[in-house]
């Protein structure tokens, strides 16, 4: 493992713990919908621009999937990546667990019990816990997402500088859409730890969230690569 690698791992780790800890702990602090999304699309906005230039800024097992499948990473590059990044969500949500612990503050995504914490994790209890539905949703809300940030990051594309704001406003408009039915993860690592802190449903349901993700990311690479200029 070269110089570079470690650099670009531990940049994936930095933007995963901050999208976590931005995010899950504006869901924990029960902001409401809208600021939720921004919460999650700005903090990608920041990272894009701040690690963009050394890792590419993934922050998102999905989409190192997807930028993987279309040829952009060699598979050394893809596991660490997704090592990385489960590594920051891990941190990210330690670190919300402790703080809201020590301030004695309750989750208010938790159910009403003291001693439950929902820890902004997904869940289907929206969808009536269906299942299908919550896999349909994720799967087409990442399927969305990973296509516009193969698209605009495409060296084809023109839209280059511009590549962080659109895919950070892409993020918020899913979260738009989807924290009212699954709370929207479109990212297996934002998803595991805070399902594993919180426990209970979360932890049954979270495997929705890895694999809805995952075939997201592999329909947005086929059709991303379908459409896509030949020039």
């Amino acid at each position: 493992m070269n110089q570079t690698s470690i650099k670009k791992y531990v940049a994936e780790m930095i933007g995963t713990f901050t999208l976590v800890f931005i995010g899950c702990g504006s869901a924990m602090s029960g902001v409401g919908t809208l600021a939720i999304a921004f919460a999650f699309g700005l903090t990608i906005v920041a990272m894009a621009y701040s690690i963009g230039r050394i890792s590419g800024c993934h922050v998102n097992p999905a989409v190192s999937l997807g930028v993987y499948l279309n040829g952009g990473m060699t598979t050394s590059d893809f596991i660490g990546y997704v090592v990385s990044q489960c590594a920051g969500s891990f941190v990210g949500t330690l670190m919300l667990r402790i703080i809201f612990g020590m301030a004695d503050r309750k989750d208010m995504t938790a159910s009403g019990d003291d001693d439950e914490w929902g820890m902004g994790a997904n869940a289907l209890t929206a969808l009536d816990d269906s299942i299908f539905a919550g896999l349909l949703v994720e799967i087409i809300l990442t399927c969305i997402f990973v296509f516009v940030i193969l698209s605009v990051t495409s060296k084809k594309s023109e839209d280059g500088k511009l590549a962080g704001i659109v895919i950070g406003l892409t993020l918020t408009l899913v979260h738009i859409v989807g924290i009212p039915l699954t709370g929207t993860s479109v990212n297996p690592a934002r998803s595991l730890f805070p399902a594993i802190f919180a426990m209970g449903d979360p932890l049954k349901q979270v495997w929705v969230f890895i694999l809805g993700p995952a075939i997201g990311a592999v329909a947005a690479t086929f059709l991303h690569r379908f459409i896509e200029p030949e020039k």
